[in-house]
Parts: structure tokens; sequence; C-alpha cells
């Protein structure tokens, strides 16, 4: 590794979400929750019982308390505690979300209690020198929000405008990075094509009017942000898949892949383009597809991740190339992880993935940050808690107790000589401080 490479200014943090960390939130999805976990509880066995690791979650995956998001790892009151572990895993930056459902709990009724949680929240972050990435929208809706029909109405679009306002009021001149929206394409396909989130619609056409109704409210978004703190930069976290062909001799997988990519990876963002001031990129998957299939991989059989993904975290560097010549924006990788429980290959895909930015960078790739997903154990959606994506774990059975992960440990070592700073000595010391 060449830290020449990296700019002094890189952003080496952690991501996170408030639903998933924070606790006793209340919106579309914790309503879901608790409508559907008992349903979930039961058929796991049939959804996930192919999973190599189904004998180490079976437990878990059976208990229908494993599917409601309830008090998450109470971030919301520990964020003190744990934006020192920011510091002693040698990060300068992090990456949270904003919930809508408590800043606006009733519609047009905005908590000042919530609106101060943020201000103190992210003074927090500056007061450490960490610099706050802060995440709009991560999936989760005011229920009053979703009664009027959500982003399916693009008149419901001046509730979303309002809400851009209140928080470009409140936290703009604190904010340098603002991110409008996670992933509208996972949004749009599991809670629209497929079914399996909430509003749980197998209903395509009304799916591609939410996708583009998101795109009008990331382009207006960027317009009010601009209007009232120019400085700002703005962008969205667009979950990327470094979509391959199987058989690399195959045209028509190469024809397929052109029109999987274009659907998949860059018709969102080819929409709003000329309204964004960084790409920022979810990494998560390399994917071999045959023919002009667009459903159905011929991906490796190992190694997997404990959710059965196939896991190539190299794959990042052609991702990078493809982004960087389409757009020629700079760039940051907004989340990039695994569920990995016994924490067996989460310091090799840290590795990975640095050399493949390293790579990029050499190439003249503008890469200004790097994520990763995610800081704590956090509940991962219709999968509940026991996918382990966390640099940290957290014990929700013994009082939320925070222990950095041996991955942790060897990553913060890693960054500090890649960065030629001195090792955090608390690191290595077992984590007493936060027993």
């Amino acid at each position: 590794m060449d830290p020449k490479l990296f700019p002094k200014k890189f952003l080496w943090g952690a991501s996170t979400a408030s639903h998933q960390v924070d606790g006793g939130t209340v919106n579309q999805w914790s309503v879901w929750e608790l409508q559907n976990a008992n349903e979930l509880a039961r058929s796991s066995e049939e959804r996930l019982g192919s999973l190599l690791s189904w004998q180490d979650i079976k437990a878990d995956a059976q208990n229908p308390n494993n599917y409601v998001s309830g008090r998450g790892v109470d971030h919301y009151n520990r964020y003190e505690e744990d934006f020192d572990l920011l510091l002693k895993l040698n990060f300068n930056s992090f990456r949270f979300s904003i919930e809508w459902s408590r800043i606006e709990p009733e519609e047009g009724v905005w908590n000042d209690e919530a609106l101060e949680h943020y201000s103190s929240y992210i003074a927090a972050l500056k007061k450490r020198g960490l610099e706050p990435i802060l995440n709009l929208w991560h999936w989760t809706l005011p229920t009053w929000f979703t009664d009027k029909g959500g982003f399916e109405k693009k008149s419901n679009l001046v509730y979303f405008d309002r809400l851009v306002e209140k928080v470009a009021e409140e936290y703009g001149e604190d904010i340098k990075y603002f991110i409008t929206l996670n992933e509208p394409n996972v949004y749009t396909s599991f809670s629209y094509f497929t079914g399996e989130w909430p509003p749980q619609l197998k209903q395509p056409l009304k799916g591609l009017k939410v996708y583009w109704n998101l795109a009008q409210a990331h382009k207006r978004a960027y317009k009010l942000l601009k209007t009232t703190h120019p400085s700002i930069k703005v962008g969205i976290a667009a979950q990327l898949s470094n979509i391959q062909a199987y058989r690399a001799t195959d045209p028509l997988a190469r024809l397929g892949n052109v029109v999987r990519n274009y659907f998949w990876n860059w018709w969102f963002l080819d929409r709003i383009k000329k309204h964004q001031d960084f790409v920022g990129v979810n990494y998560y998957f390399t994917n071999y597809y045959d023919g002009l299939s667009l459903l159905g991989t011929h991906n490796p059989k190992v190694p997997v991740s404990d959710l059965g993904s196939y896991m190539e975290p190299e794959g990042v560097f052609p991702l990078l190339m493809r982004v960087n010549k389409r757009y020629k924006q700079p760039i940051m990788i907004t989340e990039n992880g695994l569920a990995d429980s016994r924490d067996k290959y989460r310091s090799w895909w840290i590795e990975q993935t640095l050399m493949a930015m390293q790579r990029a960078l050499s190439q003249g790739v503008n890469v200004i940050g790097y994520l990763h997903w995610s800081l704590l154990d956090n509940f991962e959606w219709s999968y509940g808690w026991w996918p382990k994506f966390g640099l940290v774990s957290v014990d929700r059975n013994n009082g939320m107790k925070r222990s950095i992960r041996p991955s942790a440990e060897w990553y913060s070592v890693y960054l500090s000589k890649l960065l030629s700073r001195t090792p955090k000595k608390e690191v290595s010391k077992n984590h007493e401080n936060n027993k």
C-alpha cells in the first residue's frame, strides 16, 4: 500500500442508519415489523435454511423478537460513547441518518427535543474532529406520510421539500457532505417489485413511478440545499453492483450486461447527474450472469457471507473505473461491508477493498472516502438482528455492551501504519472502557 495515493483529507470512517441502531423509532417500518414478526419467524427455515450459516442463526431466525427493532442498540442515548470508538479506530468521519419520523412525528409538527438531539449529535462529532456526513432518507417514513401515499404520489414531494428545508435550516452550517437518498433502487425493488418490504406490493408500474418520484425528490432537494448553502456537497448513496459475464466470450452475456448495468446501476444516476457533487457508492456485490437473463446469477459457491452472498471485495475496482468514466465526479464509498458473525473474512475484505481503491487512485480515479458498513451491529431490515455487520459487536442481552472485533483492531493498526499515525493503545486492551 502506498499512503501517498490517498489524499490528505481522505474520509476514513463508518456508516450507520437511525432505524437500524437508535431504538425507539415509530415509522412505517416499525409498524410493519410488529405486524410481520411471527410470520417471518415461522417461514425462516423456508427462506434461509439453505444458507451455510443456518445452524448458527437458526435459533435467532426462528424467534419473532429477532424481527423487531425495538430498543435498537441504544445508539440514540450512547452516541458519545460510540463516537469515542470511531477515534479509537483511527477514523475521521461518520455517516448517519436523520429519522424523519422523530423530527416530524405528525404532519407539520416539529419535535424540538429531536431537533436538539441532532444538533448535539453533530456537535459531538465535530468536537472530536469527526466529519459528519448526513443522510436524510434511509428507507423509513413517518406513518402520516405513508398514509398519504408516500413517494407513490408526486404531489407528496412537497412534504419531502419541507423536510429538506428544515434540516438545512437546522444543520446546514455544520454539514459539508449531504446525502439525500439511500439506495433508491433497492428500496423500490423490494417494496414494489418483489413485495418483501413494506408496503409489500408486487406492482412494478407503481414501483417505477416511485423510482421516478425519488429522482425528482433528489433533484428538488439538491436545488434547495445549493440555494441555501452553496458550499454543501450533495449526492446520493447508490447501491451499485459489479456486473460481469459468466462467460467472458459470450456476446449475449455482454449484451445482457449492458441492459443489467443500465437499469440497476446507471438509470437513476443518469437522471440526477447534473444534480450531484459526488457519486456515493454502496458496494457489496459482484454478480456473474449468463446470456440475456435478468434474473439468476452464476456466482462462485465460495467464499460467501452469512447472508449467502458471494464475496469479491476486489470487484469494487472495475466498478470505480466505470463510475469514474461515466460521471467524472468525485466518488465516495458510502457503504461497504459483510455479514460475518465469526469475524472470519472481515480483515481480508477490508484489505482487498483498500488495495482495489489504491489501484483506482493510481489510475486517476478521484476517490474521496471509504465508509465501512457498519460501525455497530445493526438491525438488518427483514433479516432482523442475526446478521452481524459491525466493526463493533453489541451484546443486546448484556447491557448493550460494545466490544471491538479483532478485525476492527487489525484495521485500526493497519490504518495507523498506512497514515503513519501512532496506534491507539486502547484498541488492544480488549475495549475495557466500554464494559
